[in-house]
């Protein structure tokens, strides 16, 4: 497995915990909202920040996209 792909089930593990989230529910969200993309797009900026922060910037992204 690539770091990308690490990190980016790091993320999707993390938001379905910070926001007790099934698995399905997860990918649902991150699909709808392209946030694979978005996590492999800034892998370089993102992959050094904490559980805390990118549950956050997940959020706000989303919240960006729903406008």
């Amino acid at each position: 497995m690539t770091n990308k792909m690490n990190y980016t089930i790091f993320c999707l593990e993390s938001y379905k915990t910070a926001h007790n989230l099934t698995g399905k529910e997860v990918i649902d969200i991150f699909s709808r909202y392209n946030i694979i993309d978005y996590v492999k797009s800034f892998y370089d900026v993102l992959h050094s920040t904490g559980q805390e922060y990118i549950v956050d910037d997940i959020d706000k992204y989303i919240s960006s996209r729903q406008k």
